[in-house]
């Protein structure tokens, strides 16, 4: 069972200056087998950003396609940057994630403004890969309509800087299996409050 530490916060008042290794300690001392902790995005230094595609223009004219894009980091980050990307799984009206020039990403990769293929590009458009969030290479990460505002931090939507504990539930511990099962000892082995989601009551709009 993988649980992100992120998810466990949000049910559960850890300590802010808890580790995820921390946290690890106390599941083994409740009876958990926490096999691993894993950092997401371990790596990554710097800005990644929300990004709305504006537009995308093909360049025809070299081997591979390549696509010349404007995308929206915000007022903030220097509003529409032009970024050079041969991913081709996103359409203008997309959000992606953007590594900002000085972003640093996993294998000591620094992004930087660069000449290529006739034009600046202004940072980078990013995969799970790149990220180090998986081994997604097909092409760029597309985000929800709803994931942020554009130039929002995305390093928190998509998770990069979480921690991911592995736990190997054994039959007895069963509970285990679920994020609330395991937020509830988590709380347990801390002494402090729990937030039960299943006691959220939920207002529906009347009919």
């Amino acid at each position: 069972m993988r649980a992100p530490v992120s998810w466990l916060r949000e049910l559960v008042e850890i300590p802010a200056d808890q580790s995820g290794r921390d946290i690890a300690e106390h599941l083994v001392r409740a009876g958990l087998e926490v096999e691993t902790v894993e950092a997401i995005g371990e790596g990554v230094i710097g800005a990644l950003v929300v990004g709305h595609v504006v537009v995308v223009e093909e360049l025809t004219e070299f081997k591979k396609p390549i696509r010349w894009c404007q995308v929206d980091v915000g007022s903030d980050h220097g509003g529409v940057r032009g970024i050079i990307c041969g991913a081709r799984n996103f359409a203008p009206g997309d959000r992606v994630v953007v590594a900002l020039p000085g972003t640093v990403l996993p294998g000591g990769f620094t992004i930087a403004a660069r000449e290529t293929y006739g034009h600046t590009s202004d940072g980078m458009i990013c995969s799970e890969r790149e990220l180090g969030l998986g081994e997604n290479h097909d092409g760029i990460m597309v985000l929800p309509e709803d994931a942020g505002l554009i130039g929002a931090d995305a390093a928190l939507i998509v998770g990069v800087g979480d921690e991911v504990l592995d736990i190997a539930v054994t039959p007895d511990r069963g509970y285990a299996l679920s994020i609330r099962g395991i937020a509830r000892e988590l709380a347990f082995a801390y002494g402090v409050p729990f937030t039960d989601p299943g006691s959220v009551i939920v207002e529906l709009p009347a009919p």
